[in-house]
């Protein structure tokens, strides 16, 4: 079975930079899914297959899916689709939990499966088992797998995938980042880019109205505003206000603060004042400084640029965009 899972690791590892979403493919089976249900229907290793209750399993905590969101509307199509069937056809992927642990089993793929089953558990259907495949995989290989999983879906935010990367590097890959991206087949550039927004202030997510909002771009903007202490301060204040106008918001039924309005107001509160900052605005690109945007004749902007030979050009252009705009006060 492990030998099973990891020949699916290897040919499962996604392309680098996620696809846009297809209508037709997210109504279809994911590729996992789709391995996953063909093992179950040829009733390979039947040892392996267990029939559990919802509740024998915990979500791992290395799954950067969020559970509590997790809805009976959000998984409508699956629940029905489970109740007809009298169970679940796809299997999830469960582990042995250590000995003396309340639950014996720890839950490495298919929460909305759980989720279903256990509400239709609670909702009269209370005969329904939750199959599921019993495997032995590291921390490391459980990661990787929930991540394919998961980067196959559209319901996991950009930032859930960020903070599971951020405790995933030093959790798995011994804080060297080089590891972790050639591990989950990504350029160090786009990993960069992740853990940036993991790295948002709790302050600057909870101005925006959910946290799907946020965006990888929207860190490449604002973390360059965030690393001069004056102008972190300003964001923060300009997010707190924003914080509290979008609960007052939601309080009273009203239309919440759209995310492009958010990052206008957050972004202006730093660079407002950019024409009397001598020394500009800095370049970042990889989380090393490379340059400086600042105030140029009659009017307009002086680029200065130091750039390592190993840097990569496109992560440059990046981080000079983003601050041209940012001194502009464009989006």
């Amino acid at each position: 079975m492990a030998g099973f899972i990891r020949e699916m690791l290897a040919a499962l590892t996604p392309e680098a930079g996620p696809a846009a979403p297809d209508p037709v493919q997210q109504a279809a089976l994911s590729r996992l899914d789709e391995r996953l249900a063909r093992f179950a229907d040829e009733g390979a290793d039947a040892r392996r297959t267990i029939s559990i209750q919802p509740g024998e399993c915990a979500v791992w905590d290395g799954n950067p899916r969020d559970q509590p969101g997790l809805t009976a509307d959000s998984c409508r199509s699956l629940i029905e689709s489970i109740r007809q069937e009298g169970g679940n056809r796809i299997p999830v992927l469960v582990r042995a939990n250590p000995l003396g642990t309340d639950q014996p089993y720890q839950l490495l793929v298919g929460s909305r499966r759980r989720f279903c089953v256990d509400w239709l558990n609670h909702n009269g259907r209370p005969e329904i088992r939750l199959s599921a495949l019993l495997v032995d995989l590291s921390d490391e290989e459980a990661f990787r797998l929930a991540d394919i999983e998961n980067r196959e879906r559209v319901d996991i935010s950009e930032l859930d995938r960020a903070r599971s990367y951020q405790q995933a590097v030093d959790r798995f890959y011994g804080g060297v980042q080089s590891r972790m991206a050639e591990a989950l087949n990504l350029s160090n550039s786009q990993l960069s880019r992740l853990l940036a927004l993991a790295q948002l202030p709790e302050e600057v997510v909870n101005a925006f109205a959910c946290r799907d909002e946020l965006r990888v771009r929207y860190s490449e903007l604002l973390t360059p505003l965030l690393r001069r202490d004056e102008q972190r301060a300003q964001v923060i204040a300009e997010a707190l206000r924003i914080g509290e106008e979008q609960q007052a918001r939601a309080r009273s039924g009203r239309r919440m603060i759209p995310p492009a309005t958010v990052l206008a107001r957050l972004r202006d509160a730093a660079v407002l004042s950019v024409a009397d900052q001598g020394r500009g605005l800095p370049v970042m690109a990889g989380g090393t400084q490379v340059g400086r945007v600042r105030p140029g004749k009659n009017g307009g902007l002086a680029v200065d640029l130091a750039i390592a030979g190993d840097a990569e050009v496109e992560e440059v252009l990046r981080g000079l965009r983003a601050v041209v705009l940012a001194a502009r006060g464009e989006e």
